[in-house]
């Protein structure tokens, strides 16, 4: 079956565009110019991925990406913008979206980062059984179910996005393990870090928000300074 996209930008000669290339390369594409749209499409069927323009007329990328997460619609979410200020695409990643793409792009950048967003799903729908995804790991009060890609906390259960699930999941199969933030990277998203990229720093400081007593003084999530990060686990069940 064709993958589902829909493409929210109220540039009407760019979604043209970026509709008619995703449609040559097989995939199944709807288009709309503001909130509404999206909203109509998403009472209809439940897409397989979300092209989200930041700036567009009443209701902006940003507040629609929040609204759906608050909602619990965890559809992955690319973001574009036309701003180069990087604060516009932390905050983006910070509401929820799982990658950003500034404008102007190539069309190739932007299929590439969609069919990478696919892999990782299938990858995690598609795991064997082993010793760490096939069953309920537990740490002090959390436990984290890979199988149902679930993170709880005293039987309460967080809500992840599908970013922070398989960073979060990335970070649990390699416990204690000081890994940098190119090997994150590559075994989070499968690509190699942009020098400017900031999406794992971003999405490291949510997860820490998630599970730290206090955030500033990290317990699990660590900081090694001038390497990278390591999760540390020591109550493990």
């Amino acid at each position: 079956m064709k993958k589902k996209i829909v493409i929210i930008d109220d540039d009407r000669k760019i979604r043209d565009l970026i509709k008619q290339y995703l449609q040559d390369q097989g995939f199944d594409c709807s288009a709309g110019e503001h909130g509404k749209d999206l909203d109509k499409i998403l009472q209809k069927a439940t897409p397989d991925l979300i092209i989200l323009d930041l700036m567009l007329p009443d209701e902006n990328g940003l507040d629609i990406c929040k609204r759906l997460r608050v909602n619990k619609i965890k559809i992955p979410i690319i973001m574009l913008t036309a701003k180069g200020d990087e604060v516009d695409r932390i905050i983006g990643l910070e509401m929820g979206a799982d990658d950003y793409l500034p404008k102007p792009f190539n069309p190739r950048e932007l299929l590439a980062r969609i069919n990478s967003i696919f892999r990782r799903h299938e990858m995690e729908l598609s795991e064997k059984v082993n010793e760490v995804s096939g069953k309920t790991i537990q740490f002090d009060n959390f436990e984290f179910n890979p199988q149902e890609r679930t993170l709880k906390k005293d039987k309460k259960e967080i809500d992840l996005t599908s970013g922070e699930f398989s960073l979060l999941k990335v970070f649990i199969e390699n416990a204690n393990q000081p890994l940098s933030r190119d090997q994150i990277m590559q075994l989070a998203k499968g690509k190699e870090l942009d020098v400017f990229d900031r999406s794992i720093d971003v999405q490291i400081s949510r997860i820490r928000k998630l599970i730290e007593e206090d955030p500033n003084k990290p317990k699990y999530l660590k900081t090694k300074w001038g390497f990278g990060y390591v999760f540390e686990l020591t109550n493990v069940k």
